[in-house]
């Protein structure tokens, strides 16, 4: 049978895979969320849970243990919802912010650690509700449908057989303090969550296997689209090569002028400019190649190989490589530093100059 047209066939580029992360279509299912979530409460409670119960028992039982000499007024009550405020932080703020750890470490985790800018652009077709309907009841839903009913059936099983278990323990037919009653079912609580928090461990692994094969079947290209993606690309990699020919072209050019230059500036290995000044041709002196690194040692080298004075001036080198144009004139607030280079090249090297002058 042939390949219906259109149809999904290739695996994505490496730009669609791109392109992707930056709308933020990635594999990501919530369940992974909610075990994160549940694990950091449990741990929190687990680690903090022993103090939280003191710090409460302490309270109540100071408050019990003072009702008929506390105070009722207006100051004592604003005091009273103060404390109780503070109480409230201590006992349930490392709860919350281990919740909120999870959280956010869930969410980075699934993202790998990447910003989908356009993910965090509003979208006002999201608040459309046909479309929110079509979302609803569309195909992409039944398995977090289905999935949502399995974990509520899962929690109603492994709580069930639980309960029951604990419900044969001894604390029921005997008699026992309240403090005893009340760690019995913070730790039978605590048993029930962790049983419950493994299963939903597996379901979010499948979930999480689900999504990261559905998200790579709709990234999935077809033929037209791979060959479509195919030429931009060529044609954009064209568009580089032949600016980048542009260039080597240009700085050839430059290089080509250097034997003909009077002086090199450098500062000292990193710059090197190359001046030029003819009396009778030129009205100021000009900069006929300029470099930075590399090309500033390839400057250096022609230089040395045909005798072009080379002078180190750090500052003079770069303030012409950053005001100057090659092929143009010297800034003219430059004039007399650059006069006093030439000066000086003119008299050290004046027979070559005075030979050049009766050769032209």
């Amino acid at each position: 049978m042939s390949e219906q047209v259109g149809e999904k066939t290739e695996l994505p580029t490496q730009r669609k895979i791109e392109d992707a992360l930056k709308k933020g279509q990635i594999a990501r299912s919530p369940e992974v969320q909610t075990v994160f979530v549940l694990l950091s409460g449990l741990c929190a409670l687990m680690f903090a849970g022993h103090e939280m119960w003191q710090l409460l028992v302490g309270t109540t039982v100071r408050t019990l243990g003072h009702l008929h000499d506390t105070p009722l007024t207006a100051s004592s009550l604003q005091g009273y919802g103060i404390s109780g405020t503070l109480l409230l932080l201590k006992c349930a703020g490392p709860v919350v912010l281990a919740t909120l750890v999870g959280g956010v470490l869930a969410g980075t985790i699934q993202n790998r650690f990447n910003t989908a800018s356009e993910a965090l652009t509003p979208n006002w077709g999201r608040l459309n509700p046909i479309e929110g309907f079509k979302r609803v009841f569309s195909t992409h839903m039944l398995v977090p449908t289905a999935l949502s009913a399995t974990k509520l059936l899962v929690v109603l099983v492994l709580s069930y057989t639980e309960i029951r278990s604990v419900l044969d323990d001894p604390i029921f037919t005997s008699s026992v303090s309240l403090g005893r009653m009340a760690a019995f079912l913070g730790e039978t609580g605590l048993r029930i969550c962790f049983r419950v928090t493994l299963a939903l461990v597996v379901i979010a692994a499948a979930d999480y296997g689900y999504q990261f094969w559905r998200n790579h079947q709709d990234l999935m290209m077809t033929k037209d689209e791979v060959k479509e993606e195919s030429k931009n690309t060529e044609g954009n990699q064209q568009i580089k090569n032949a600016r980048r020919r542009r260039r080597k072209a240009s700085k050839a050019k430059e290089l080509a002028e250097v034997p003909k230059a009077d002086v090199i500036v450098v500062n000292p290995t990193h710059i090197a400019i190359a001046l030029r000044y003819d009396r009778k041709k030129m009205r100021a002196p000009k900069i006929v190649a300029k470099g930075i690194r590399l090309n500033a040692q390839k400057i250096r080298e022609l230089a040395e190989q045909h005798q072009v004075p080379v002078i180190q001036n750090v500052p003079l080198a770069r303030m012409l490589f950053k005001h100057g144009k090659v092929g143009g004139e010297v800034p003219s607030q430059m004039y007399a530093a650059v006069a006093e280079v030439l000066a000086w090249v003119y008299r050290v090297n004046r027979y070559r100059y005075y030979a050049e002058q009766n050769q032209a």
